[in-house]
């Protein structure tokens, strides 16, 4: 039999698992992506026409939708939901006591 690996439970938030700085923001940017992927495929929309739609070029589509965030700020990717019919709120409300900090989430309506 081969060698065990060692197995460690991670947080909810992979980007703060491998320590990356502002790993909320990473967090909030990859869920907002994962959300406008969400609308293509459910538009049947290809990256040339979601191009269109977004006011970009169809290999920054394609970027977005494998992930590569570097170049979207969170404000633009909301922006984009927004161009593909959805709306977007943010909501600020106290912590509970349990917590210190504050976080950043981005979440579906039902």
């Amino acid at each position: 039999m081969g060698e065990r690996m060692k197995v460690e439970a991670g947080s909810d938030n992979v980007f703060a698992d491998l320590g990356l700085a502002d790993a909320e923001e990473h967090r909030a940017k990859a869920e907002l992506a994962s959300r406008i992927g969400d609308v293509l495929r459910a538009r049947r929309l290809t990256q040339a026409a979601a191009a269109e739609v977004l006011g970009i070029d169809q290999p920054k589509v394609s970027r977005l939708l494998r992930g590569y965030l570097t170049n979207f700020s969170a404000e633009r990717l909301m922006r984009f939901l927004t161009l593909l019919g959805r709306d977007v709120e943010i909501v600020v409300r106290p912590v509970p006591r349990s917590r210190r900090r504050g976080r950043l989430r981005v979440v579906e309506a039902a």
